[in-house]
């Protein structure tokens, strides 16, 4: 039975009836199966699961789409319940902050202004100020995050380890349409035509692992996956294409690394990532 609570008394209430451990899944909602799989991730590695729907006002700038974001609770509800979450935390914004937007938010550092920081300023201020929130009032001993959004998780495990936080925080690899699209709440927005284009994406990070693979050294790679982009998705307004170590940090010459893409499709603006290992360099 899954139980919903909608303020922080009754969610500290539910929380404390439940002996075991607990995984935490945040989310803003329009879940999807890429949400299910997370949620799926934590009932394998938890006693008990607990989902957050909320959809944070302080990540969104004020150009970003915050009042048209979908909000579908009862579906997202009927998700939840199929996938056996115990408790669902969907909470207004003035219940997360009931003194209006805080004037002490987290600060990400350098990394929370370089690629999604730089494209959207505040943007990791806001994110990481409400999971450090989440985290204090749901008291998880796992948290789950996609890799899809793969800064976010980079700078969520940081802020983890600065603050000597009392939870791990697991990486759950991204899941993709049959077709290689990443899935997102925001592929809804996607017309047929913006749906091909954004294939593109996938197609270019697809590409500079295969070249990766194949021997091929850092500035080629991003040459191959730069190539497939310009030909798949004319249309898309990149914002970036960039290959770092697994920690956001510079590209190696050698071993583990990550392509990082985001673009606007249309009036959508999407991001995917790939991990790919480069060749020792001889």
């Amino acid at each position: 039975m899954t139980e919903l609570v909608q303020t922080r008394g009754a969610l500290a209430a539910a929380r404390a009836a439940r002996e075991g451990s607990v995984g935490v899944v945040m989310t803003m909602g329009a879940l999807h199966a890429g949400h299910a799989e997370l949620i799926r991730t934590a009932r394998e590695q938890a006693d008990h699961v607990l989902v957050t729907i909320f959809v944070n006002p302080l990540q969104f700038g004020p150009s970003e789409d915050f009042d048209q974001y979908p909000r579908t609770l009862e579906g997202d509800l009927e998700i939840c319940r199929g996938a056996g979450v115990d408790i669902v935390f969907a909470p207004s914004a003035a219940e997360v902050y009931p003194g209006g937007e805080p004037a002490v938010r987290v600060n990400p550092g350098p990394l929370g202004e370089e690629l999604e920081g730089a494209s959207r300023p505040g943007f990791f201020h806001g994110v990481l100020t409400v999971v450090l929130k989440l985290i204090n009032l749901t008291r998880p001993d796992l948290v789950f995050f996609g890799e899809k959004d793969y800064q976010q998780l980079t700078l969520v495990r940081r802020m983890v380890a600065d603050f000597n936080l009392p939870v791990r925080v697991v990486g759950v690899p991204t899941v993709r349409e049959a077709d290689g699209l990443a899935l997102s709440s925001r592929n809804r927005y996607l017309s047929a035509a913006e749906r091909a284009t954004a294939l593109g994406l996938s197609a270019a990070l697809q590409a500079g692992a295969t070249a990766a693979k194949d021997g091929a050294d850092a500035d080629a790679v991003l040459v191959a996956a730069r190539s497939v982009l310009a030909a798949a998705a004319p249309d898309a307004e990149l914002d970036y294409l960039v290959l770092t170590d697994p920690d956001l940090q510079p590209r190696p010459v050698s071993g583990p690394a990550r392509m990082l893409v985001a673009a606007r499709v249309g009036r959508t603006r999407l991001i995917d990532n790939m991990p790919l290992h480069l060749a020792v360099a001889g």
